[in-house]
């Protein structure tokens, strides 16, 4: 497929980018975005939820009432987790969620998720994004002129630039992320991605690997 080329003042440049069919225009595979959408949101997960049961509270051991005669229950000590205070009963435990996932079903996942989105038209080529020095407001112009301003939006350079990254870190729901930092969640979480014209290179060079 092929896109027109815009500049950063939104204008097209007369230019057009060739979209490899291999990765922007296959039949979406959903079950595969699925699954490399949780395994990310699994793999960024801490993990570290803790409640203490009963063996780790701090309590006293003694028995609160004697054993028969008292009309009720038998007591037990202050550590029982039916009392406040007590342990928990299954309570979470530090654990690892993280999962594997096979490299061809995380390739196919990132080429549906770009099909998806080029197939939806939420996908901008620029010529390039370059400031002299970081500044947000000249991002925020940029956004502007191709009215995505507003939206969640994710900038994808050929590599790493750090005026055009702190351009943008101060601006909500706007991310900027490398080819090769490109995931599945990035693109899908965002209403429209812009791509430097450099970076579709880069992309097919990481997606055909």
């Amino acid at each position: 497929m092929e896109l027109s080329i815009k500049n950063m003042a939104g204008q097209d440049t007369g230019k057009k980018v060739v979209l490899s069919d291999a990765i922007f225009a296959i039949e979406p595979n959903d079950h595969a975005i699925y699954l490399d959408v949780k395994q990310y949101l699994a793999n960024n997960r801490q993990g570290t939820a803790k409640a203490k049961q009963r063996s780790e509270n701090a309590h006293s051991t003694r028995k609160l009432g004697r054993q028969k005669g008292g009309g009720g229950a038998r007591p037990g000590d202050l550590k029982s987790p039916v009392r406040v205070g007590g342990g928990t009963i299954f309570g979470p435990v530090p654990r690892d969620y993280s999962f594997k996932l096979n490299r061809k079903v995380k390739q196919l996942a990132r080429r549906s998720a770009l099909s998806l989105r080029a197939k939806q038209d939420q996908i901008i080529v620029l010529d390039a994004l370059k400031f002299d020095a970081p500044k947000t407001k000249a991002m925020i112009e940029v956004m502007k002129n191709l009215n995505v301003e507003g939206k969640k939006v994710l900038f994808v350079l050929a590599e790493g630039n750090q005026e055009v990254l702190k351009s943008a870190r101060n601006i909500q729901r706007t991310r900027v992320m490398t080819a090769g930092e490109l995931n599945t969640y990035a693109v899908m979480n965002a209403n429209m991605v812009v791509l430097v014209e450099d970076a579709v290179k880069a992309i097919e060079q990481t997606f055909n690997a």
